[in-house]
């Protein structure tokens, strides 16, 4: 990741994690940008308390999985893809509120390559700026769901299985 910062200043960073997707991928799940602890471990959401890789695994019951390996391996296994809204932008540590200067990134490989049926957003600053930036090109409207992130406290885990449990329908 170019651009790893503290989590209290401001700096334009590049997205460098790639997207994870294979010919079989039915569904897209776009989060917003990388944390501050998924850039450091160079793989979507990297910090611990981050409840997304709870979540899928739960909801397709197969294990957590603990390594970048076992992530990719459960996103397409399943038939999921999975990358970010935004290629750049500046950004204060993790916080989506300080996302300025925005530079989305381009889907359509994704879309080119895979039959994608349904492009879920995590969170509501995901689905902000994919109809910002992404929809007026692609014009797919999105799932939004709930973020996995643990800011998002006010979603306990059984709550954010009940709302995520819709891309099952897509899978």
């Amino acid at each position: 990741m170019i651009g790893i910062e503290d989590n209290k200043s401001t700096q334009t960073i590049i997205h460098t994690i790639p997207p994870i997707f294979n010919e079989n991928s039915k569904i897209l799940i776009l989060g917003s940008f990388p944390s501050v602890k998924s850039r450091e471990t160079e793989f979507f959401y990297g910090h611990k308390q981050n409840r997304f890789w709870k979540v899928l695994a739960t909801l397709l019951n197969e294990q957590i999985p603990e390594n970048t390996d076992e992530k990719k391996q459960l996103l397409l296994t399943n038939g999921i893809a999975l990358w970010d809204v935004i290629h750049s932008c500046t950004i204060t540590g993790s916080s989506d509120s300080s996302i300025k200067n925005v530079v989305p990134n381009d889907i359509e490989p994704i879309l080119q390559k895979a039959d994608i049926s349904q492009i879920f957003t995590n969170g509501a600053t995901a689905d902000k700026l994919y109809k910002k930036y992404i929809y007026p090109t692609t014009k797919i409207s999105t799932i939004k769901l709930p973020s996995t992130s643990p800011a998002n406290a006010a979603f306990t885990l059984d709550k954010l299985l009940r709302e995520w449990s819709v891309i099952l329908k897509y899978l």
